[in-house]
């Protein structure tokens, strides 16, 4: 997974590109600069609160990544030390039954 972080203009907003056509003039009431006072903090309230958004995101998406490879190498550490143990136990069996048979033949020689 790879983040990249971007930068992205706020202010001055500009209309998104439309052609001729499908300009459409519309009546703005009490007046364009009137719903422009109003609309433009709230535009930047929620410019903003979707950046905090994208970046907990962000932050909560690189965890579950750090933590899925931590288990993954403590999986694969598991069973790295299981084959040890299991070596180290086969070789106390192995030392344990010489010991008998070597005194089994000391007792029989």
């Amino acid at each position: 997974v790879v983040q990249t972080p971007v930068v992205e203009r706020l202010l001055p907003v500009e209309p998104a590109a439309l052609t001729a056509t499908e300009r459409v003039g519309y009546l703005y009431e009490p007046d364009t600069l009137g719903v422009l006072e109003t609309l433009l903090p709230r535009f930047v309230e929620m410019e903003v609160y979707h950046t905090l958004l994208e970046s907990i995101a962000s932050e909560q998406s690189a965890r579950m990544v750090a933590m899925r490879n931590a288990t993954d190498n403590a999986n694969e550490l598991v069973g790295d030390l299981t084959i040890v143990m299991n070596k180290l136990r086969q070789e106390s069996i192995t030392n344990e039954l010489l010991d008998l048979i070597g005194g089994q033949i000391a007792l029989e020689g």
